[in-house]
């Protein structure tokens, strides 16, 4: 029987569909998520602004006009303060529960001594979430019926993809703090391409969609501070024509980040990735972009 909390992201996610799926591409927004649950809020010690610090809020909305290209779209309902699905299934801080952490749990990565697990512990700002420890079976449950789902939904787009088109180009959106992209030499990058040094996509996929963000007036720079998360690495397989390529967009550009008010710079940026992305696949000969894509 599925828990009585898991109704309340009923739908738990959704997936955008073109009319026609004519492009061998995946838009995922994992971390978009704004349906905050009363009692998520109630066994938090922070206000819901706060944890919405941690959301890549709309995100979802600057890529939508991109699926009139024709190609599909999946986002989260929940947030990612309350699961996060850029995380394998298990990374667990045995500190916030109370109960036994399965055998199979990872408890040692980077990510969960960061406080930033599969149930993260903190924000983005460093804040804790919870006010006490919560079930362990509590949190296998989010897992279950949330993270699990999610993922399976989202490998059936891929491998539908890659059947139709023979590759399958998945990009996957987020955004950052303004104040994570400060530079050395002053500059601010305005978007982080994140394909795993070169590993997780075709490296002529990157350089295009850099060069069609540059030619837009965006500072692009490529996976630093954020080379790309689980959801990168793990379904970016070149070798098999399975290309996954993380964008990273400065929330400055779109909104206040203080009162998370978009700004009226959205729809230029919204309208401005949409073309980058038809550019891309212009240069990439429209429906001959899987063997080229391939032959480079």
């Amino acid at each position: 029987m599925r828990p009585p909390l898991i109704d309340e992201f009923d739908p738990p996610f959704l997936v955008v569909e073109p009319p026609a799926q004519t492009l061998p591409l995946v838009f995922n927004v994992p971390h978009a998520g704004a349906v905050y649950p009363a009692s998520f809020l109630a066994e938090s010690r922070l206000d819901a602004l706060a944890l919405r610090r941690s959301e890549d809020a709309y995100v979802d909305a600057l890529f939508t006009p991109a699926v009139a290209l024709g190609a599909p779209m999946m986002t989260a309902r929940f947030p990612r303060a309350y699961l996060d699905l850029n995380r394998e299934p298990y990374e667990l801080d045995s500190r916030m529960f109370d109960g036994r952490i399965p055998t199979y749990a990872n408890t040692r990565s980077m990510r969960v001594a960061g406080g930033l697990g599969t149930i993260p512990r903190i924000v983005a700002d460093g804040q804790e979430i919870y006010a006490h420890r919560i079930p362990v079976d509590e949190a296998l449950q989010r897992i279950e019926w949330l993270y699990k789902p999610y993922h399976r939904m989202l490998r059936q787009l891929v491998r539908r993809t890659a059947q139709l088109f023979g590759e399958v180009i998945l990009i996957d959106g987020h955004s950052m703090p303004s104040s994570s992209v400060n530079r050395d030499d002053g500059a601010k990058a305005d978007m982080v391409l994140g394909d795993r040094y070169g590993t997780s996509c075709a490296p002529i996929l990157t350089e295009l969609v850099e060069a069609a963000l540059r030619a837009r007036g965006y500072t692009v720079i490529r996976n630093k501070p954020y080379a790309g998360g689980f959801i990168t690495e793990h379904y970016g397989e070149p070798a098999l024509g399975r290309h996954a390529l993380q964008i990273e967009i400065n929330r400055s550009l779109y909104m206040e980040e203080k009162t998370l008010a978009r700004k009226p710079s959205f729809d230029v940026l919204a309208a401005d990735l949409k073309q980058a992305f038809q550019d891309v696949l212009d240069d990439l000969g429209g429906e001959m972009a899987p063997r080229r894509i391939a032959a480079e």
